[in-house]
């Protein structure tokens, strides 16, 4: 049997759907931008 080959970026973009869907992720995700966010104010204020 041959090997079904994926590109990269259609593998990109089928995780992109499924953690849009997530709402878990999204939230974890939007958790560890704003911890970045912050910790980048922090430096800047240094």
């Amino acid at each position: 049997m041959r090997r079904q080959s994926t590109s990269f970026e259609e593998l990109v973009l089928e995780n992109k759907k499924q953690l849009l869907n997530d709402p878990e992720a999204l939230a974890e995700i939007e958790d560890r931008i704003d911890e970045r966010s912050s910790n980048n104010q922090e430096k800047d204020t240094k």
